[in-house]
């Protein structure tokens, strides 16, 4: 069944590289069953994760010392770790099938001590790493546990996809350039022909200037990830910006970031919702459903002094809902935060289980 060929959208977490590198005691992934049935208990029926596809690829044997990811937010470990991808990537996909919890695959392409996501050079090479991934999956007999397979998070951001983009380099080439559309197709093409039953994209962040563009031919869905702070003019990066993943920006959500929402919330909701709304005449327009993994409020948000969740939730909560309303999401994330490490939005089971019930609650008319 294809995700279109859905009743109602799955409810989904983004639990990225958290779920192997955050697995030290605190870090809210140490136990995977008590996680994942917290997530049911949720009433999420999905989730994404990093499945490390140019580690298993290079050496699915070795143990890898990877730097952390973010250096002020709460995604990954926040100090150097060491991770054996495999087998750990087959038993928790396993431990999800046994719930009944679907997964999607993606990668951000950590960096490790090695530089070993450099080997990419070509959308073959980009291919090859994730049938070597998708071959030990299938070798578990886990394939249909998988919804679809993102081959790179958010691509062509060059934190994520530095095979494509330098991050030194001055000069970055566009998703919809010639260049990117090639290497989403011919990407794409290389996984489906060993694999042609699975559903493919590479994800994005908001460009609503683009999103009038025609997807890449080989996309099966649209992943775009929207959220107050870049799909409107609630944050000015120039003026409000610096460094997300730093304590100055911290700060200045401790000072800013509420108060603005609360100043207007009428106008930032429907400022969401418009971009949620241009979302959706996309997915009307190129025929292809929506799924949206990260969402809604800030990008970067945690338990942190002068930080509350409730207005979080607020802004969420209509994100969500205004999604499922839609009838072209297959898939709805209700914020980046729906993970154990994020305790203050993790604790209030309630809500989280009145945004998954209306998720469910939602059909699906792609």
């Amino acid at each position: 069944m294809t995700l279109a060929d859905r009743d109602s959208p799955l409810a989904i977490a983004m639990w990225d590289f958290s779920w192997l590198e955050r697995r030290y005691p605190g870090g809210g992934y140490e136990d995977w069953g008590r996680a994942l049935d917290e997530l049911a208990e949720r009433g999420y029926d999905a989730v994404r994760i990093d499945a490390y596809p140019h580690l298993v690829a290079t050496d699915p044997d070795r143990e890898w010392v990877l730097p952390p990811a973010f250096d002020a937010c709460d995604w990954g470990a926040p100090a150097t770790c060491r991770v054996e991808v495999t087998p750990a990537l087959t038993e928790f996909i396993g431990a999800c099938a046994d719930r009944d919890i679907a997964v999607a695959l993606s990668s951000w392409f950590r960096e490790d001590e090695t530089g070993a996501r450099l080997g990419i050079r070509t959308p073959a090479d980009l291919a090859a790493v994730w049938v070597d991934t998708l071959d030990r999956i299938a070798d578990a007999g886990l394939l249909d546990a998988l919804c679809w397979v993102d081959l790179c998070n958010e691509f062509p951001l060059p934190q994520w996809a530095p095979y494509f983009n330098d991050p030194d380099a001055d000069h970055r080439t566009p998703r919809d350039s010639p260049a990117g559309r090639r290497w989403i197709d011919d990407s794409i093409g290389g996984v489906r022909e060993a694999y042609p039953d699975q559903e493919y994209c590479l994800s994005e962040t908001v460009d609503l200037d683009t999103w009038s563009r025609e997807p890449a031919a080989e996309m099966d869905l649209l992943e775009p990830h929207i959220w107050l702070m870049n799909a409107t003019g609630y944050y000015d990066w120039e003026r409000d910006g610096g460094d997300i993943d730093s304590d100055d920006h911290y700060e200045w959500v401790v000072d800013e970031a509420e108060a603005r929402y609360r100043n207007e919330p009428d106008y930032w909701r429907e400022q969401l919702g418009d971009a949620i709304d241009a979302a959706a005449e996309w997915s009307r327009e190129t025929g292809l459903p929506l799924a949206t993994t990260e969402s809604w409020a800030l990008i970067h948000y945690k338990d942190w002094p002068g930080l509350d969740w409730e207005w979080i939730r607020e802004v969420c909560a209509f994100g969500t809902r205004r999604a499922a309303e839609t009838g072209r999401w297959a898939a709805i994330s209700t914020s980046n935060f729906c993970g154990p490490q994020f305790e203050g939005m993790w604790a209030d089971a309630e809500w989280h289980r009145e945004q998954t019930d209306a998720i469910k609650d939602a059909t699906i008319g792609v």
